[in-house]
């Protein structure tokens, strides 16, 4: 592979950062005070899911979500911060890529309607599959450091 500057592997690291940055990003704008104390981020999810055209989306969200706000709203921001750490780091890489490809997945199918969001949840999905399949962590990474994840094709 031929490239400028940095090294193929280099680049993809550059996108890894890149996406750990954007998810530490959504995680550094919450209002934190609003979600956890007055759960405004999972009433604004709840009244969308309500909304939504897809029955599954609707019931799925009454069933999981729903019941437990509070632990929801920990859930979403502190795996934002996770994953932002984890990629930024190349720390569990491979872990952070599948885990946000699904949180993107999930964002994605429950915004459906709202085309502002969209953009942004395809090209974090795209990047995480593609981070993936190039294997991502190999560069400037804590798993490679440690040896994690050097499997060979």
């Amino acid at each position: 592979m031929d490239s400028i500057w940095l090294s193929g592997a280099e680049w993809l690291a550059v996108l890894r950062i890149g996406l750990g940055l954007w998810w530490l990003e959504s995680w550094r704008h919450k209002d934190k005070k609003g979600w956890f104390e007055r759960g405004t981020g999972i009433a604004w999810a709840s009244d969308v899911a309500a909304k939504h055209r897809w029955s599954a989306v609707r019931s799925g969200f009454d069933t999981v979500v729903k019941p437990r706000p509070k632990i929801m709203a920990y859930v979403v921001v502190y795996a934002e911060l996770a994953l932002g750490l984890g990629l930024v780091v190349g720390l569990l890489t491979p872990v952070a890529l599948v885990c946000g490809l699904l949180l993107n997945l999930l964002y994605l199918v429950l915004m459906i309607h709202d085309w502002a969001e969209q953009g942004q949840n395809a090209m974090m999905a795209l990047i995480s599959l593609v981070a993936l399949g190039a294997m991502a962590w190999q560069t400037w990474s804590l798993d490679d450091a440690l040896g994690l994840f050097r499997w060979r094709t």
